[in-house]
């Protein structure tokens, strides 16, 4: 979830601000009051029917919004999809999936439930109050009702061993998922502070907090509202007043008993953390670090010395155009502290601290190149000793080979991206697919007439430190006008010989897409609801989906955790499924992404068989004569004479190999590899 932009923004000005970490409010400039001044002048000069429009879309940034007319040579989304005319409901949505099995979903915990539809239930104004937003009766009925719903909203997932980690902005849950499909609640522990993104590492847990309404205590009685605004400045942006008690940045936990979580320290940043990454040195066993990306305002001085809000030209100093490191020594985590401020978008040649920006992009106001000041999610690849940076308007690439100290090496913008989101890259670093969050998370952009160039993947190859674009990826069915939908989080999906992502687009679903050839990706399974409110936009659907351990796991924002299995069909073999199945890991942290490597086990043999049929690259007998060996050496439980027979078809297929197209000669090298030495 990043910005929320436009109308939404002008409404509910505290409440999404509050929620979403607001990165369109970038230096907070003083001399900003004149310009502020003027526009309020301007806005008393409107005629009463433009000040009467401009009031009726403020009063409803959730209300139903057509999507405009395609732009010429734009295509836009499928609306002969299955997906496309679901019926709505909340648990009794109308249902579509290909490839997919649902196996079942675990409502969310009662902590993090609203409890009530009625937005004059008192539950809605103490929600509101607790989030610091005064004068709410200026708000309509709906509005608070869904500001009051949005401040549980479910977020990002972690995985370790047996258990499951669930993030919320009102805190986080464990779960049981020794069986995926008795999936069960351990234990939700209320904290407030959003958006609650979790990583765990051994007895550690960190989770991400960046609301105002943050505690050092975990309390969940926030702040008292500030003062109302005097007349002539209700619309205008201020940061909240200084609070003793405020947190904002990371939480560490000690998770030694996974019932009790235990505060253990709170590493305070001047943004927040409104993500973060964990990050692994292979060279210092005794601390973690963690990479803090903070997208929303810069916190007063009062409340955290040497913050400031300012330009890079009139503070150096400003802490905006930055990312924090912190340092956590794993035997004494209270200790934990920032060790470093990278300026990872400095201009190597000048000096300037606003280096990038994003060329320029689609939308009101767009054709200005804006600055890029904050990372929203960066994932580190420790394996080849580089990151990918989802930096508002560019995606980087950085070398985290010294992590205190990473460094940029490449970036990339794009006239058709919003907002660089998240990042992922292929098993064999050669390949880095990007999401878009356009619309901040709470637009629906995947409408009939939304581009399906807009607020998608981009996939980029990697070679020697550059990236060069490949082509876009957007899940392709038409969603409604109430569904907001766009790219967001997702992990790899470890078939050995493909490259493989599923992928959360909120009310779009899960899609699963091959990027295996980067300028011809294509879709290969998928789940999709209908709707939860066919009338109003109602944050919700799949914040993240990711493989973990043979199950695929879904954070619904509202309705609680979806838990996944995929199933065969022409884009996916059983034994593709089972090799994948085969990659079993202790921990899963998305955004710290670990090398996959598969055992020698027949299963895998048999997915690479699978896959050189697909292709074509051997002919019919010697696919054949492979089955028919590998099972016989299954069935024989691994005799040696069948495994003889097997490591003698081995030199036939390097040999093949180095007349095959890349692709497929990796896949029969790997295939020999595994007959010449299978494991039971």
């Amino acid at each position: 979830m990043s910005r929320v932009m436009g109308v939404a923004v002008r409404t509910a000005v505290a409440a999404i601000l509050l929620l979403f970490g607001m990165g369109a409010m970038k230096a907070q400039q003083p001399e900003a009051a004149a310009a502020k001044q003027d526009a309020a002048k301007q806005d008393a000069a409107k005629p009463d029917a433009a000040k009467q429009e401009q009031s009726e879309e403020d009063e409803s940034p959730f209300a139903l919004k057509p999507a405009p007319a395609l732009p010429a040579g734009m295509t836009g989304s499928n609306a002969n999809d299955p997906r496309a005319k679901l019926t709505p409901g909340l648990y009794d949505a109308g249902e579509a999936s290909m490839g997919m099995k649902h196996v079942t979903l675990v409502k969310k915990p009662d902590a993090f439930q609203l409890g009530s539809a009625d937005a004059d239930d008192p539950k809605v104004q103490k929600m509101i109050a607790q989030l610091g937003i005064g004068a709410s009766s200026k708000m309509s009925k709906p509005v608070q009702l869904v500001i009051a719903q949005l401040a549980f909203a479910n977020s990002d997932l972690a995985f370790q061993g047996n258990h499951l980690f669930q993030g919320n902005f009102y805190g986080m849950s464990i779960y049981d998922i020794s069986n995926p499909a008795n999936t069960t609640l351990l234990t939700t522990m209320v904290c407030p502070g959003g958006q609650g993104d979790v990583s765990v590492y051994k007895n550690l847990m960190f989770m991400s907090v960046e609301m105002p309404n943050g505690r050092l205590d975990c309390g969940v009685q926030g702040f008292p509202p500030e003062p109302p605004r005097t007349a002539g400045h209700e619309k205008e942006r201020r940061i909240p007043g200084a609070q003793k008690d405020r947190f904002r940045g990371v939480r560490i936990f000690d998770i030694s008993d996974i019932k009790n979580p235990k505060q253990v320290a709170a590493v305070q940043t001047c943004r927040g953390s409104h993500t973060h990454t964990l990050v692994l040195d292979p060279n210092d066993q005794k601390n973690v670090y963690i990479y803090v990306s903070g997208t929303s305002f810069v916190r007063q001085a009062d409340e955290l010395p040497g913050c400031s809000g300012e330009k890079p030209e009139k503070d150096p100093n400003t802490a905006l155009f930055r990312i924090d490191v912190i340092r956590v020594p794993v035997a004494a985590p209270q200790d934990a502290k920032v060790v470093s401020s990278p300026r990872l978008f400095i201009d190597g040649r000048t000096g300037a601290l606003n280096g990038l920006n994003n060329g320029g992009t689609h939308g009101k106001g767009g054709d200005k190149p804006e600055d890029t000041d904050q990372c929203h999610d960066i994932t580190v690849y420790s394996a080849i000793g580089l990151a990918a940076g989802a930096c508002s308007g560019n995606g980087i690439l950085i070398d985290v080979k010294d992590p205190v100290h990473p460094k940029r090496v490449d970036a990339v913008n794009d006239p058709n991206y919003s907002y660089w989101h998240s990042a992922s890259f292929s098993n064999d670093g050669s390949k880095v697919v990007f999401t878009d969050e356009w619309g901040g998370g709470l637009g629906a952009r995947c409408r009939q007439n939304d581009p399906n160039k807009w607020g998608a993947d981009a996939i980029f190859r990697l070679k020697d430190g550059k990236l060069s674009f490949a082509n876009y990826y957007k899940m392709p069915a038409a969603q409604g006008d109430s569904e907001n939908c766009v790219a967001h989080n997702g992990s790899l999906v470890p078939v050995p010989g493909r490259d493989i992502e599923v992928q959360g687009w909120y009310q779009g679903g899960v899609s699963v897409m091959d990027f295996t050839d980067p300028a011809q990706p294509i879709e290969i399974a998928y789940f999709d609801r209908g709707p939860i409110d066919p009338k109003m936009l109602i944050l919700g659907g799949q914040w993240s989906a990711y493989w973990y351990n043979g199950s695929i796991y879904g954070s619904e924002i509202a309705r609680g955790l979806d838990v996944f299995e995929l199933t065969p069909t022409k884009f996916l073999t059983q034994n593709e499924i089972d090799a994948a199945k085969a990659v079993q890991v202790g921990e899963l942290n998305v955004q710290n992404q670990q090398k996959i490597e598969w055992p020698a086990k027949l299963v895998v043999a048999k997915a690479y068989v699978d896959q050189l049929e697909r292709s074509q690259s051997l002919p019919a007998n010697r696919l054949a004569d492979l089955r028919k060996a590998i099972q016989n050496a299954e069935s024989s439980h691994m005799s040696k004479s069948k495994l003889a027979k097997l490591k003698s078809m081995a030199p036939s297929l390097e040999k093949t190999a180095a007349a095959a197209s890349p692709t497929d000669a990796k896949r029969m090298q790997a295939l020999a590899e595994i007959l010449k030495h299978p494991v039971a």
